[in-house]
């Protein structure tokens, strides 16, 4: 069984899960306060993504309570981990609706993680939105190809990065043969590949390899040897900063010194850490924001996240950051709790100043904004340009 294959069942045990929990809560849950639920991956493989996702967040309710609040009342964070797994992001997703009572929920980096916690918003009628899940079967049912009524997200999707990935290789790079590393564990590698393909071929450029790994694995060499052999110009992984870090190491030992690329999975320093900062020039990736895209919101966010926590704040933080102020614009829109108001002051969301400028929400309940192309030169990830829809 593919370890993040989730969407087959995961309303089924949402469902289950719910009922469990509403059958065992007890005791008094009323509250003067807003409650609002906060899941990220704070363990586990991906916990640098959530880590820094749910710092933004905090930074952002620290400064809306400051503010005076939301509808004329503090939010409480109640907070939960999803662990980086499926399953524990149904359970956390279900515990904070059911048991803590929240009104909504902010959270999630991974995207086979919000696929399995979109289920229970569903199925619970809460209102979630996903701060950097890229995969379109977040928003949209891949059984019915309907849009969640109460799933939102902050970012943009992959069949957006995917292009501009494509483009870049294309353009920026003078790529015309790409050989590709899919991680078959993850419904975000494959999709993000998939889409990258599409668009590389449609451009002009051709497809000359493409092998499967699994996440965790430790020995790349197999595999870039047979990419290797096909002589292409770039090689493209769309895969989670802990493994391209090894992979990247691996294939500068094989004497392969052709750019690589891939996508805002790649976005922490332990990438860097494990390549090695040499092994890593020659290397891009498309991402969320960068700090070095300047405007009045940016510039607000990185002085207080740098007062706040003592260092610049990556994409994962921006995004964590805009999820919750999405969500808590949405609330006063609607001048309710009711979370029918919030999922259609949601879905009516046009203009949102985001870190990386204005923002709208489109018909799948996704994120309109920029993507960003990032080069590693020396260990440092250069801002290279902003290309918008």
């Amino acid at each position: 069984m593919q370890r993040f294959s989730v969407a087959g069942l995961a309303t089924a045990l949402a469902l289950i899960i719910l009922a469990g929990l509403v059958a065992g809560c007890g005791g008094d849950t009323a509250s003067k306060g807003v409650k609002i639920g906060m899941v990220y991956e704070l363990t586990g493989n991906t916990a640098s993504y959530g880590t820094s996702a749910a710092n933004g967040s905090r930074l952002a309710f620290k400064e809306i309570n400051a503010a005076g609040g939301v509808l004329g009342k503090q939010i409480e964070v109640v907070t939960a981990d999803n662990k980086g797994e499926p399953s524990e992001s149904t359970n956390a997703m279900a515990k904070v609706i059911s048991q803590d009572k929240v009104i909504a929920v902010a959270g999630f980096t991974v995207s086979s993680c919000g696929i399995a916690a979109s289920a229970v918003a569903e199925a619970s009628k809460i209102p979630f939105v996903a701060a950097a899940t890229v995969n379109p079967k977040v928003t949209v049912d891949e059984r019915t190809g309907k849009v969640k009524d109460y799933t939102f997200r902050a970012c943009f999707i992959d069949s957006f990065q995917g292009k501009v990935g494509a483009g870049f290789a294309l353009k920026g790079l003078g790529a015309r043969k790409v050989a590709v590393m899919v991680d078959n564990s993850s419904d975000y590698s494959k999709g993000l590949a998939d889409i990258f393909k599409t668009a590389f071929v449609a451009g002009g450029g051709q497809i000359v390899g493409e092998e499967a790994y699994l996440q965790k694995d430790q020995d790349y060499k197999p595999i870039l040897t047979k990419l290797k052999a096909q002589n292409p110009d770039l090689i493209y992984i769309p895969g989670y900063y802990e493994d391209v870090g090894k992979i990247i190491k691996q294939a500068r030992e094989l004497g392969i010194a052709l750019p690589i690329l891939g996508g805002d999975a790649w976005d922490s320093p332990k990438l860097v850490e494990l390549s090695g900062p040499q092994a890593a020039n020659n290397t891009y990736f498309t991402n969320f924001y960068s700090t070095e895209d300047k405007n009045p919101a940016s510039n607000k966010f990185v002085a207080a996240y740098k007062k706040e926590y003592g260092q610049t704040p990556d994409s994962m933080a921006a995004m964590g950051y805009d999820a919750v102020y999405l969500l808590v614009d949405a609330i006063k829109r609607a001048g309710s709790t009711d979370a029918a108001k919030i999922r259609d002051a949601l879905a009516a969301t046009k203009n949102f100043n985001s870190v990386s400028g204005a923002m709208n929400l489109n018909e799948t309940h996704d994120a309109v904004r920029g993507v960003v192309i990032i080069e590693l030169k020396d260990g440092q990830q250069m801002y290279k340009q902003t290309i918008n829809p």
